[in-house]
């Protein structure tokens, strides 16, 4: 009986297209409301530091280099993060987003899961590459 069901598969299976899909070579449209890498705007950013205390794997750290010209940066530890978007539903000065077209986080590398976030001339004087 099993012989019979299992060859009845492969029959069936022989006229058929394939009902996997190629992934890495086609790609379909990502959701727009996929929760992602995160996004940190610091011309937006006040420094008010609710996106730090609210964060409940404490994955972010604001780093301030002068608050009175706004010039912060962020550290953002994607490894630690649940992406649970409570960020960014804490920011009042909507500083924060998560890309729904950055998703594919994996690597080998440790390293490429610290984050460092902001304008390029205020990482470059915080000192971290």
């Amino acid at each position: 009986m099993r012989i019979g069901a299992m060859l009845g598969d492969i029959s069936r299976s022989l006229f058929r297209r394939p009902v996997t899909e190629r992934y890495p070579f086609e790609r379909r449209p990502t959701p727009e409301r996929l929760r992602g890498r995160l996004a940190f705007d610091p011309g937006r950013c006040t420094g008010c530091r609710i996106c730090v205390r609210d964060c409940p794997a404490r994955a972010i750290d604001l780093v301030v280099i002068d608050k009175a010209a706004r010039r912060f940066v962020m550290r953002f530890a994607s490894d630690r993060c649940t992406y649970c978007a409570q960020c960014v539903v804490s920011c009042r000065f909507d500083a924060l987003g998560m890309s729904h077209e950055q998703w594919e986080l994996a690597s080998l590398d440790r390293g490429a899961f610290a984050l460092t976030l902001g304008r390029p001339e205020d990482i470059e004087a915080l000192g971290t590459p």
